[in-house]
């Protein structure tokens, strides 16, 4: 692996070498390998079987699409990357444009009232809205609707001499 490292350092020409697929042990020391001599590298590949390790040069490190590519398992094609890359960019000036432009006022074609006047009426909601009367208690139970008049002490002395009568084994009082 350091022979083939070392190769890879010495040819200029070569800014990137895929290695075979290797297991796990041998793809660690590969990466140890070439992080001693100063190069990056990077695992690629579904299974155990199938990993195997690229490794690149620093100053030609491979960018996130590179990477994305590699790790989807397809080929980097940077005349492909660059057209992805300009199409997101006229896609991006066009929402930009949208935006600018303001939002999009909307006006339904039909008036619902009218849609649905043979269901609710002509006047039904003005004479709902003439009739209507505020609560002003609203939220606030009058003492005569409430079920249960008794102090919250009362309410646990009387669950507390339940309990005691139901641990001594004795009949229960009829409650009123």
């Amino acid at each position: 692996m350091e022979k083939e490292v070392s190769d890879f350092i010495q040819d200029s020409g070569q800014i990137k070498k895929k290695f075979q697929p290797m297991n796990k042990i041998e793809r660690s020391i590969l990466h140890d390998v070439v992080e001693v001599a100063g190069l990056t590298s990077f695992s690629f590949g579904e299974d155990d079987e199938c990993r195997y390790v690229m490794i690149f040069k620093k100053e030609f490190a491979p960018s996130d699409e590179e990477l994305d590519s590699y790790r989807r398992g397809e080929e980097w094609d940077p005349q492909k990357a660059e057209e992805k890359r300009k199409l997101k960019e006229l896609a991006q000036r066009q929402e930009e444009e949208v935006a600018q432009q303001g939002p999009v006022v909307v006006s339904p074609a039909s008036d619902y009232k009218d849609k649905y006047s043979h269901l609710i009426g002509k006047g039904a909601a003005k004479d709902a809205a003439h009739m209507l009367q505020a609560n002003k208690t609203y939220g606030c139970v009058p003492v005569a609707n409430k079920r249960d008049t008794r102090s919250i002490e009362e309410a646990m002395n009387e669950i507390r001499a339940k309990k005691r009568l139901r641990q001594s084994g004795e009949e229960l009082p009829p409650t009123s």
